[in-house]
């Protein structure tokens, strides 16, 4: 069953529990959060109060992305407030059993994510450990920007390997997932969409949920 997980980064952040509570009734199987410091990333979303916020609207797991330098500072934060799954980029951390380590202490599922020009080989033995893997289909800081079509070829590979080494992470894509071009994705090998603005910006958020979940719902 592919999950959907909309982010509410491209939600009306004046009704954020309404759109929550919204997408969950639609039929959304996560909540992803997209957090950026204006720093690993050129903008600013949000902290820790704001997941708590979101925890307390749904009972959805969480899933916390955070395109932020030095997670390890963080981490614990959003576990506290409710994060169920929390990804740092192979991008920002140098020792990412470390921050594994931490995540798992404080309670919840540890994940990796690679940008557009990441190779899926730089993650190495990190994938024996991570319970999901997120492969940027956009350059990450802003939504609503077209897919990248490389970004198949990376799903398909952690697919494969995953098979051979008996892996249990999740396969997750976010950036420019759309119905039209979501059914590519699933069958590359994708477990988790992310869709943003997909999402938030369609009159029907249940059709729009179903649609994304291409010919395997």
């Amino acid at each position: 069953m592919i999950r959907i997980a909309p982010s509410i980064l491209s939600a009306d952040f004046g009704r954020l529990g309404e759109e929550v509570r919204a997408v969950a009734s639609a039929g959304a199987d996560w909540i992803h959060v997209d957090v950026m410091d204006g720093h690993f990333v050129p903008n600013l979303t949000l902290g820790p109060d704001v997941v708590g916020a979101i925890d307390r609207a749904t009972d959805l797991p969480l899933d916390v992305h955070l395109m932020i330098e030095h997670p390890e500072r963080f981490v614990e934060q959003f576990i506290s407030n409710g994060a169920d799954y929390v990804s740092v980029h192979r991008e920002a951390v140098a020792d990412l059993g470390a921050v594994f380590d931490q995540i798992e202490k404080a309670g919840a599922k540890a994940g990796v994510v690679i940008n557009p020009d990441t190779p899926v080989a730089t993650l190495g033995d990190s994938l024996e450990r991570a319970a999901l893997v997120l492969v940027m289909s956009v350059h990450p800081g802003f939504g609503g920007q077209g897919f990248i079509e490389s970004s198949l070829a990376k799903l398909t590979q952690l697919r494969e390997l995953r098979d051979k080494h008996g892996y249990n992470y999740v396969i997750e894509i976010d950036g420019g997932i759309k119905a039209d071009n979501v059914q590519r994705a699933i069958d590359a090998g994708v477990d988790v969409i992310v869709a943003g603005s997909a999402v938030f910006k369609s009159p029907d958020y249940a059709a729009t949920i179903q649609a994304l979940r291409g010919n395997a719902s």
